[in-house]
């Protein structure tokens, strides 16, 4: 695959490129090694592209795993405890049966505190890694910047309906704007 797209989200760029310039190159060299026609293997049952092939995200997601781990990058789960004095007196939960024995927030890879997620599904997720998760990492000490790496929309058209993209994504974080308790992220746009 190939870097397309860069934008820095709160001098995430700079950021990068100034503390972390080793890991950066190392990013590249993974996104670089990921075949994106490797992944061409999703055949499409939607009607709009019925029996077209299409670029797998979860195939995808597992070869820049495979490449992030050649280097030295690993994955970390938080456990979360969730609080419970905040139920109105007397309410009890019911399925307990139902609920998972531990709940956790995970970023994809992390290396010398850089925090790095790929991001091949709905709009949603990328906003939060961005806004939120990257933030909770950084409040606990994880990481100190990230990096985000998502499809373009070039990208996007051989792939399931509902996949978000790079263009998508950088207007809303213009038009969002930087908070005081954002970290610096550098947003990478993919193309195959």
């Amino acid at each position: 695959m190939r870097i397309v797209g860069l934008y820095s989200f709160n001098g995430g760029a700079e950021n990068v490129q100034k503390n972390y310039p080793d890991l950066l190159v190392e990013v590249k060299q993974v996104i670089a090694g990921v075949n994106a026609e490797d992944h061409k293997t999703k055949k499409s049952e939607e009607k709009t592209m019925l029996g077209k092939m299409l670029y797998s995200p979860s195939s995808l997601n597992g070869a820049f795993k495979e490449q992030f781990q050649v280097h030295g990058w690993a994955s970390l789960r938080v456990k979360c405890e969730y609080p419970t004095e905040y139920y109105i007196d007397g309410y009890v939960p019911t399925r307990k049966k139902h609920q998972r024995k531990s709940e956790f927030r995970e970023m994809d890879f992390i290396k010398r505190k850089l925090g790095v997620e790929v991001q091949f599904g709905k709009y949603s997720f990328m906003v939060y890694n961005v806004a939120a998760k990257m933030t909770i990492f950084s409040n606990l000490g994880f990481i100190n910047a990230g990096i985000e790496i998502v499809p373009v929309k070039q990208l996007v058209h051989d792939m399931s309906t509902g996949v978000s993209y790079f263009e998508q994504f950088i207007w809303d974080l213009k038009n969002r704007g930087v908070s005081d308790i954002d970290i610096p992220v550098l947003i990478i746009g993919i193309d195959s």
